[in-house]
């Protein structure tokens, strides 16, 4: 935990909030409430921002010895700031060949959605900083991620019928704790941050201190970078919109070999996100050259794609999802 004589303490957070909210925030809000520095921070500013229109959401994964001490602290700063506390607890275990990180998010985002709609909030506060954001950005750099990936977490999203924003993503992780420790606002470190068996953690300790040393401003600069990325994607999806009208659900081939091969493939990332399947780069590729390949009525297209198949059927493109998957 932290603590310091407090000085002149000011709030970073209520930056992040009203350029988010310059005008009536959708109240009552939910904050994510972990018990560590940046949710801390969060709750804390929200908390003075909307007096009385906040309440605190704690998930307990139950996934590590430390998570009772989370809730003690959480229930300890919202009796001291009078914000209610809700503690969700959650089975966030994942299954043979799943991802313990990918597992957790789906299930802390599900009972977030779900507490809110209990709760009657009208939307989530997620404490998602500066430092997350260029972490998420070098890991989507790293697996060679297309625009949507380089767009890194945008500022909000809906889930589960749930809207969540992200007010923090300009304020590096230093100054929501130096702010806290001004305060003397107690929270807690996940031991689990620390563990650089996960590539992320890799990313915080290893590499984020060389970039500072030689970017002293790359929080900024990369965030912008990310931004560009956002609206660079925004507007492909708008392109792809109009595409998809022109050719058609299904795709009819004629009509998509009338486009550009960079639109073709474009509209067809598109239309197989639609069926909720995501395309490999190689995947892609081979797709787009069986439709360049696509001359003659007995040229034949069966395709793997993601969880499923692309197949001719007469004039059109047609995508089946594996049982498994449906």
């Amino acid at each position: 935990m932290g603590a310091a004589a407090p000085v002149n303490p000011v709030n970073p957070a209520l930056a992040g909030i009203d350029a988010l909210f310059p005008g009536v925030a959708p109240l009552p809000l939910g904050v994510a409430y972990s018990g560590g520095a940046d949710s801390t921070a969060l709750l804390m500013a929200a908390a003075r921002r909307w007096p009385g229109q906040v309440q605190a959401i704690h998930i307990h994964h139950g996934l590590q010895a430390a998570a009772g001490d989370f809730v003690g602290v959480c229930e300890s700063v919202c009796v001291q700031a009078g914000v209610p506390l809700h503690i969700v607890r959650i089975d966030a275990r994942h299954t043979a060949g799943e991802s313990p990180e990918d597992a957790a998010r789906r299930a802390r985002y599900a009972a977030l959605a779900t507490a809110a709609v209990a709760h009657g909030l009208k939307g989530v506060l997620l404490g998602q900083h500066a430092d997350d954001q260029v972490e998420t950005l070098l890991l989507a750099l790293s697996r060679g991620a297309g625009l949507p990936g380089l767009s890194a977490m945008p500022v909000q999203f809906a889930r589960g019928g749930v809207m969540f924003y992200r007010p923090l993503l300009q304020t590096p992780s230093i100054v929501l704790r130096q702010w806290l420790v001004q305060l003397q606002i107690p929270f807690v470190d996940d031991p689990s941050n620390t563990d650089e068996r996960y590539t992320r953690n890799r990313i915080r300790a290893r590499l984020l201190p060389v970039l500072a040393q030689a970017f002293p401003h790359f929080r900024v600069t990369f965030a912008r970078s990310a931004r560009h990325a956002a609206q660079a994607q925004a507007v492909l999806v708008e392109v792809a919109v109009q595409d998809m009208a022109a050719i058609g659900t299904p795709p009819a081939i004629k009509a998509l070999q009338a486009l550009s091969v960079p639109r073709q493939a474009n509209v067809l990332r598109h239309w197989l996100l639609l069926q909720h399947a995501t395309p490999s780069t190689a995947q892609l590729d081979q797709l787009l050259h069986q439709v360049a390949a696509c001359s003659t009525r007995g040229h034949q297209i069966h395709l793997k794609v993601a969880q499923g198949h692309v197949t001719r059927l007469g004039l059109h493109l047609h995508f089946t999802a594996a049982a498994s998957a449906r």
